[in-house]
């Protein structure tokens, strides 16, 4: 087994790979140093909102942060109120809660077994992989460990082509609205709000300031102006394993055929969800069958419809949007941002309209980009990736899918694996695209604290 290892990033990945390294019984200690970059260890950008109107996605009985054990999060919930069942939808709050508890048992387990851990508040600055271990570097101090793992999550958001510097510089067009809300203060102002993108982050965004800002109006902007599909009321399963439509699949990797397969499916089950998720434990085996051609088709032309059917709301989320609709404070807008400028003090956005629709020009006082995960490693202003990248000790997806990767997570430079250095979750979307979720996170953490205790 490795003798030292670290772990740079400081949100659920690195807390669940964490928590399986000390969750095992080793045959010696382990001295492990986990940078958190700062902020709440284990909550990160997805668990740290304080809002209660942000829901998990994901009922609560498939949340646990271990494969092991299946109902962990469940557990935690019903300690503190009994009424809760595994299929409610949980605020993100109460997850982020769990994830510390669960980090806190596990070092104090660390003690216990003699186990050195360090928790370090600090970001990386830089990293240099070789063929015999890994050096981390942070302020003046260099660090030589036995294999590293890279668990920074999605990359800062870049905005969008054809917004000026001085819509950036004023703070009226915000391209990271995670920070933005945790600073939101109720106020009565009227005020016209214009959401750039139209998933489950703009949702987010949708509830915590209609609610905050209650005179607000809302435009939200996406290419085909519609919302995420809601889960079921009630939990469903699928009716199979969906053998044969899989095998189907496999016989003919190409996204024309598989999108066919998938309509012909849902028209014989009887609600389209159980097929959608009956692929879940089969996607990243399909996506690796498809050529970069395929990929960067699917990319172009089917993820807005996947991603909505995937990843839904929770019924009660649907709901307030509806709500918001129907009091006319929430339109959906078809179309692509073309330009956004200060003029008179406001927002002036250029927008192209679909089908030869021309170009409408709107104005905003305020814009928030929501356009959901950033994973291009090429273009990123994340000092530590960039600086892997520049220096070439990893290689980008080609697609902007994260790293270069191998079956067991290994980083990429050049065609060969680094032996000793790895990455885990939202990065690794190039190589198995289902990367960003607990249910996913929570396998690679399990297999990957596997490898790291037999080399």
């Amino acid at each position: 087994m490795y003798r030292r290892v670290a772990i740079i990033g400081g949100g659920a990945a690195a807390a669940a790979l964490l928590s399986e390294l000390l969750e095992r019984q080793l045959p010696q200690p382990l001295h492990l140093d986990w940078y958190t970059g700062g902020g709440t260890p284990a909550r990160g950008v997805a668990y740290g909102t304080c809002s209660d109107r942000h829901l998990l996605n994901v009922r609560a009985a498939s949340m646990s942060m271990f494969a092991a054990k299946p109902h962990g999060f469940l557990d935690f919930a019903q300690r503190g109120d009994g009424s809760i069942a595994g299929t409610d939808f949980l605020p993100r709050r109460l997850y982020g809660d769990y994830l510390e508890a669960e980090v806190a048992h596990a070092l104090q387990r660390a003690r216990a077994a003699g186990h050195d851990v360090r928790v370090l508040p600090f970001a990386v600055d830089a990293m240099v992989p070789e063929n015999t271990g890994v050096t981390v570097i942070h302020g003046e101090e260099n660090s030589r460990v036995d294999a590293a793992v890279l668990a920074v999550g999605s990359l800062p958001p870049q905005p969008l082509g054809g917004v000026s510097e001085a819509a950036l510089e004023n703070g009226l067009y915000v391209t990271e609205p995670w920070g933005f809300l945790a600073g939101v203060k109720p106020d009565a102002k009227p005020r016209k709000v214009v959401l750039i993108g139209l998933g489950l982050t703009a949702v987010d965004v949708l509830l915590e300031l209609s609610a905050q800002w209650p005179n607000a109006e809302f435009t939200a902007l996406s290419r085909h102006g519609l919302l995420p599909e809601p889960h079921l009321e009630t939990a469903s399963a699928p009716a199979d394993d969906s053998g044969e439509l899989v095998e189907a699949m496999r016989e003919a990797p190409d996204i024309r055929t598989w999108m066919r397969l998938l309509r012909e499916a849902i028209a014989q089950s009887s609600d389209w969800r159980t097929v959608i998720d009956s692929l879940r434990p089969h996607t990243p085996s399909l996506w690796a069958l498809l050529p970069e051609a395929e990929r960067a088709r699917f990319l172009r032309h089917a993820r807005w419809a996947w991603e909505r059917v995937r990843h839904r709301m929770p019924p009660q989320v649907l709901t307030a949007m509806q709500q918001l609709e129907s009091d006319g404070r929430l339109h959906r807008q078809r179309g692509r941002l073309q330009a956004v400028d200060i003029a008179d003090g406001r927002l002036r956005l250029d927008i192209r309209l679909p089908h030869g629709g021309g170009v409408e020009t709107t104005d905003a006082d305020l814009v928030i980009q929501t356009v959901g995960l950033n994973t291009d490693v090429r273009r990123t202003r994340h000092p530590l990736v960039r600086q892997l990248a520049t220096n070439g000790h990893v290689t980008p997806d080609p697609l902007g899918l994260g790293f270069v990767a191998t079956g067991e997570s290994r980083l990429q430079h050049d065609g060969q694996a680094w032996p000793h250095f790895y990455a885990i979750g939202t990065l690794l979307r190039g190589m198995l695209w289902e990367s960003t979720a607990m249910p996913e996170i929570r396998q690679q953490a399990r297999q990957l604290a596997d490898r790291l205790l037999a080399g």
